[in-house]
């Protein structure tokens, strides 16, 4: 397979070799290709999700997410990755901090902790910081933030409003916002959320 589905600067964490073998489409050598694809799969998955009423924190649907969001491009869709990462918890911790992270997200929304837009970019925040699967964990996490809103009667997060796939100012905003909430200073992610 091609070098050129290699992570760039500022972009998604590289993959294994083992992980790009679970390529579905075989047109696929390059990374705008990839990122068509995906998109692709993730507006049906979208359509899908805000269908109906679904319990976003609930370990199983979050699987069901990330496999309706890429499983049209990647075999391992749905399944949590089995190797490290530059980001996340090792692979053997996910289900783990995954459970602990649905059981506090359902007891900040039972006892209203925090405002739903503090609770989604908590949570958000704690997902990407995971880092579930092999690839798209932000984009699923980003995804499941805003399904967690409008099950709460809110309007989901603009997300900054632009491409955080490609390397850029925003996606620069978005990560930076990322790592101020990795010192507990959430401040910065609900403005970008919102932005």
């Amino acid at each position: 397979m091609s070098d050129l589905l290699m992570s760039e600067d500022g972009g998604p964490p590289p993959l294994t070799d083992e992980e790009r073998e679970g390529l579905i489409p075989s047109y696929i050598t390059l990374r705008g290709e990839l990122n068509a694809a995906e998109q692709a799969n993730i507006l049906k998955a979208e359509e899908w999700a805000f269908a109906r009423s679904r319990n976003v924190l609930d370990q199983k649907f979050l699987n069901t997410l990330h496999e309706r969001m890429f499983g049209n491009v990647w075999r391992w869709a749905g399944k949590f990755r089995r190797t490290g990462k530059n980001v996340g918890v090792d692979p053997y911790r996910i289900a783990t901090e995954l459970k602990q992270l649905t059981d506090d997200c359902t007891c900040w929304v039972d006892q209203n902790t925090y405002e739903s837009d503090e609770i989604a970019a908590r949570f958000h925040h704690r997902l990407v910081f995971i880092h579930p699967y092999a690839n798209g964990s932000g984009r699923h996490g980003r995804l499941a933030a805003d399904l967690l809103l409008t099950s709460t009667d809110s309007y989901r997060f603009s997300w900054g409003s632009e491409n955080l796939i490609d390397p850029g100012e925003t996606r620069s905003r978005y990560i930076a916002a990322l790592r101020s909430a990795d010192d507990h200073d959430y401040a910065p992610l609900l403005k970008f959320a919102r932005s």
